[in-house]
């Protein structure tokens, strides 16, 4: 659904979202098995970072990606301070595509509606050949499965909670600014 989607809003809560992902990252939140060899923990890693080729895909046009961020995601220390580095950079690169944006919701927005339904992603899909696009997806990951909702009013609430969190969040160069500070301070060199 993420490559038919011709927008894509996404929460994130705890993580940095995996198509925002550096390797190192992705290698540090990818779930395997213990005992998993190297090559069965890279297989994931691959599948992640191969998804990210959507948002720099020529044909079709790539999806418009909007992403709210908590502040937390950026200070939470994942796959050591070298990957951490790496990944604030990546994401204050990645902010500058012309089909990406990504704010930041601070720390002092308080307790806000995104708190309390978790990380999601808002799928909208294009016209296409058909008089009705298929309609809006609410998507969410759980550590045994996802869930996808559709109906008219579970779409209302997320769509409610969305606009919510852009108000509550800063703008695209403020968040810019903030993710680089943090990784100056945190993480430096």
């Amino acid at each position: 659904m993420e490559s038919a989607a011709c927008r894509l809003r996404e929460h994130a809560g705890a993580l940095v979202p995996a198509l925002l992902q550096t390797r190192a990252y992705a290698a540090a939140t990818c779930p395997h098995r213990p005992g998993a060899t190297g090559e069965e923990r890279e297989r994931p890693v691959e599948a992640r970072l191969r998804r990210q080729d959507l948002l720099r895909r020529r044909l079709p046009r790539p999806p418009r990606y909007e992403v709210l961020l908590a502040e937390a995601v950026l200070l939470r220390e994942v796959g050591g301070a070298a990957a951490m580095a790496g990944q604030l950079r990546h994401l204050a690169e990645v902010s500058r595509l012309p089909q990406v944006s990504i704010r930041v919701l601070p720390l002092a927005a308080g307790a806000h509606d995104g708190a309390l339904t978790g990380s999601f992603v808002l799928l909208d899909f294009p016209l296409g050949l058909r008089a009705d696009p298929d309609p809006p997806v609410v998507y969410q990951e759980s550590l045994t499965g996802a869930l996808y909702l559709d109906r008219p009013a579970e779409l209302a609430a997320y769509e409610r909670v969305w606009a919510d969190l852009v108000g509550a969040a800063l703008d695209e160069e403020e968040s810019r600014r903030l993710i680089v500070k943090i990784g100056e301070e945190l993480h430096p060199g």
